[in-house]
């Protein structure tokens, strides 16, 4: 996984180029009719409900935008809202308010309805011992908010991008001349690179599953689009010799199902690429 650090600073090319993509040369609505030393105060007040997520990153972008504006919080990432709450009050120059403000609800509405959807995951896997994971099908250039979204949400982070995991899927494998053949280029290729990344493997079938598990150094089996009886079956066969992912036709009417397989995670896409924003909105009061 990326350092804190690494991650901190995805956050902080996120806000540079959502504020150079939405202000350019200067938000000239506010310009054109509102006084540079004005003074407003405004809030968020959400229209929907669900898990609040974004409200830190808010602080980062009023930060960003006006270091002199002021954030009064009243509900924090993670609790749960109704309609009619109000998550926090922003005091400042109304300029800066303004050349903030579809920034700040663009992320908060995206995120919160990944934290409340992946809660709801994480609530149907109750008492059993199976972790939710996300994917990388996230929104280009938006993808270190949504997996903080994910971890507001309760679940648990997949590898941030290409570089901080190895995972040989099918196209890796069946390029490679097989599975074998990819684990044992994949280990070469770490020890001369001088890389320590963990190495997940996808199996299409319980052949797939044997030859794996023929080979030394996998920290995870990816089982992929495989039926309820066969993951059990896939389970029993991976025993303790390493970690156990589920993935494909995961819904909410089917999670559990496959988290009583056994396995340890299970990965969904639909976490961050299927959800509808909570509808939030930035008041003056």
């Amino acid at each position: 996984m990326i350092s804190e650090e690494q991650f901190q600073n995805e956050l902080q090319l996120i806000i540079q180029n959502a504020i150079r993509e939405d202000v350019g040369d200067g938000d000239h609505s506010s310009l054109a009719c509102i006084p540079a030393n004005a003074q407003g105060k405004a809030k968020l007040l959400v229209k929907d409900e669900g898990i609040i997520a974004g409200v830190a990153f808010a602080k980062m972008v009023f930060n960003y935008v006006d270091p002199k504006m002021q954030v009064e919080t009243f509900i924090n990432d993670g609790e749960k809202v109704k309609y009619g709450d109000v998550v926090f009050h922003v005091t400042g120059a109304s300029q800066s308010i303004l050349k903030a403000e579809r920034l700040v609800l663009n992320s908060m509405q995206r995120m919160s309805a990944i934290a409340t959807k992946t809660r709801k995951y994480v609530d149907l896997l109750d008492g059993t011992n199976t972790k939710v994971l996300d994917t990388r099908k996230t929104t280009p250039g938006f993808r270190a908010c949504e997996k903080w979204a994910v971890k507001i949400g309760g679940g648990e982070n997949h590898r941030f991008a290409l570089y901080d995991m190895i995972m040989l899927k099918d196209n890796h494998n069946d390029f490679a001349g097989g599975i074998t053949n990819a684990i044992n280029k994949t280990k070469e290729y770490l020890k001369t690179n001088n890389k320590e990344l963990k190495i997940i493997v996808e199996a299409r079938n319980l052949d797939e599953i044997k030859e794996i598990l023929q080979n030394e150094g996998v920290y995870r089996i990816l089982i992929d689009n495989f039926n309820f009886e066969d993951t059990k079956k896939a389970v029993e066969l991976i025993g303790n010799q390493c970690l156990t992912e589920s993935s494909g036709n995961i819904n909410e009417k089917t999670i559990r199902q496959y988290a009583e397989c056994g396995v340890n995670y299970i990965s969904s896409g639909a976490l961050t690429h299927s959800v509808y924003n909570m509808d939030l909105s930035l008041k003056a009061i």
